[in-house]
């Protein structure tokens, strides 16, 4: 047992944890902007919302008495291009995230590094050698 909490504490674990969780959020919230805003303008353009489109490729068939005995078979067309649009603005938020974050690791790693506490006591003994 306290290995194994060892190995859920440990810092990558958590930190893979709470990406999951706010990948997901963040997945819901981009869906939301492309249903409730994209979707509805290019229906605006086109005609009819982006999400709703599709093309049938079985009519439904209905019996004399108006019942229906096979559904209708539709290739739904707009949810797909729906969900390459949310890809797309996912894929790019986290380029522009992983960007960012290599930026501020390269500022770190050009910032020049002290002498380490055995080289500043070589460097002492060194110039007290030179007197």
């Amino acid at each position: 047992m306290k290995e194994f909490k060892e190995f859920a504490m440990k810092g990558s674990l958590v930190d893979i944890a709470v990406a999951f969780v706010m990948g997901g959020a963040f997945g819901k919230v981009v869906s939301s902007f492309t249903d409730g805003i994209v979707s509805p303008i290019i229906g605006m353009i086109g005609g009819a919302d982006l999400s709703k489109n599709m093309y049938e490729l079985q009519a439904e068939v209905k019996d004399a008495a108006g019942k229906i005995v096979t559904e209708g078979v539709f290739l739904k067309w707009g949810d797909f291009v729906t969900a390459i649009i949310n890809f797309v603005i996912v894929a790019f938020v986290m380029f522009m995230v992983i960007k960012a974050i290599n930026n501020m690791k390269k500022k770190q790693e050009a910032a020049p590094a002290g002498p380490s506490s055995t080289d500043a006591l070589l460097m002492e003994i060194r110039d007290s050698l030179k007197k």
